[in-house]
């Protein structure tokens, strides 16, 4: 453990030839919320805007320092990418980075500027796995080092540099420490790093309820691979976590684990801009969502708290997608599909029932089901979710059928 301090030191001293150490804040806005004092580690600040990069510099560095290739090889549709490219351009060295044929252009375009003439961007594959393999596959044939990016020693190390700063950074060690996770290699670093450095320090970790892949293992008493994967939490939705993380956190119980679901996140998110002025993508918002959850059980009134923001490449495009599902999740906003009688006077009658809150945000035939029948969908949002309670009430008395589809995910992919 002693060596394991001691190469963290090295790579966090490494690490400020690129950038200095993220800062910890106190947020004033969350610790009068919870009665308790929040640090957030600002890992979105970070010049690739995740602490993806820390990992990626400090496996390079080693690699270089080792004398083996200065050619390295990556598969990723985000911060790893990027991570990579800014370290590859860093050193001088020479990257080829593998990403999805579906990556977005911004995406794209971000990793390309980070590398700039030092690397080369390979679209292949429309799944992820795909271009795993291609990467792998050619690391092998050119003799490259394949940076994974979190099953690595030495990336775990990288990331264990947030810990390091953060204790330095604060006024006494921290009563408990949240940490979201993906493939786990930061909450390896960082639980390995403070189990020797702040013993006293408690652990919690957020993952997507859609990719609960740590929980799973937990439960289950070693590795799973999840069957399906919600995509929303892009920058943690992972079906297996990596097995050196998974080798330092297997000793942690399921119930360190708490589950963010997706739409709630996007409340999150909405708020943290809204109010903080934070830009966090899914992923960088984990943290501070599950605050909720440890708020219920007791756990956070007067302890000192740090939520680790693991990441702020938020695409804008996305907005309208996270202020539909913060709304859905709030009761703010539903769907339904409505059985409209095909007579004069029938849209009138439905209009009249709506309060003086509910506003109509989508409205479309979807066909005639019957001679005397129509099916509409048909959103509402409103102010407070007592209200589209009320409204479901007036419709059942007012004789008008309908479905609500706010919940089916299967009609929601096609119609909403």
């Amino acid at each position: 453990m002693a060596d394991f301090i001691t190469d963290v030191a090295a790579a966090e001293a490494a690490l400020r030839d690129l950038f200095p150490a993220t800062p910890l804040q106190l947020n004033d806005h969350l610790s009068a919320r919870y009665g308790a004092e929040i640090w957030l580690k600002r890992e979105d600040l970070t010049p690739v805007r995740s602490y993806k990069l820390r990992g990626a510099f400090n496996a390079m560095r080693k690699a270089i320092t080792a004398g083996s290739t200065r050619h390295f090889v990556c598969a990723s549709a985000g911060n790893h990418a990027q991570g990579v490219a800014f370290a590859c351009r860093h050193f001088g060295a020479r990257g080829t980075i593998f990403m999805p044929v579906t990556t977005p252009k911004q995406k794209i375009d971000k990793t390309r500027i980070f590398g700039g003439d030092s690397i080369e961007i390979v679209l292949t594959g429309d799944y992820f796995d795909q271009t795993l393999a291609a990467a792998q596959t050619f690391s092998g044939r050119e003799g490259a080092t394949f940076l994974s990016p979190f099953d690595s020693l030495d990336v775990i190390e990288g990331q264990a540099t947030v810990a390091r700063e953060m204790l330095e950074q604060l006024p006494g060690a921290p009563d408990l420490v949240v940490l979201p996770v993906g493939g786990g290699g930061l909450s390896a670093g960082v639980t390995r790093y403070l189990e020797a450095a702040a013993p006293g320090a408690q652990f919690v970790f957020a993952e997507p309820r859609g990719g609960a892949s740590l929980k799973g293992a937990l439960e289950a008493g070693g590795q799973i691979t999840l069957p399906a994967v919600d995509s929303f939490v892009d920058g943690a939705a992972v079906a297996r976590i990596g097995d050196l993380p998974f080798a330092q956190l297997k000793h942690f119980s399921p119930e360190q684990v708490l589950t963010a679901p997706e739409d709630r996140l996007s409340i999150t998110i909405l708020e943290m801009l809204n109010v903080e002025g934070i830009v966090l993508e899914p992923a960088g918002a984990l943290a501070v969502d599950v605050l909720q959850d440890l708020a219920e059980r007791g756990q956070l009134t007067g302890r000192r708290v740090v939520c680790i923001c693991s990441g702020g490449n938020f695409d804008f495009e996305r907005l309208p997608e996270v202020k539909e599902r913060a709304q859905r999740f709030a009761g703010l906003k539903k769907y339904f599909i409505l059985r409209l009688p095909q007579r004069p006077g029938a849209l009138r009658d439905f209009l009249m029932l709506l309060g003086p809150d509910d506003d109509i945000a989508r409205f479309e035939y979807l066909k005639k089901s019957a001679r005397n029948f129509g099916s509409v969908l048909i959103g509402i949002e409103t102010s407070e979710p007592a209200n589209l309670t009320a409204l479901m009430a007036r419709l059942t008395e007012g004789g008008f059928a309908y479905q609500d589809i706010t919940r089916d995910e299967l009609l929601a992919q096609f119609l909403i």
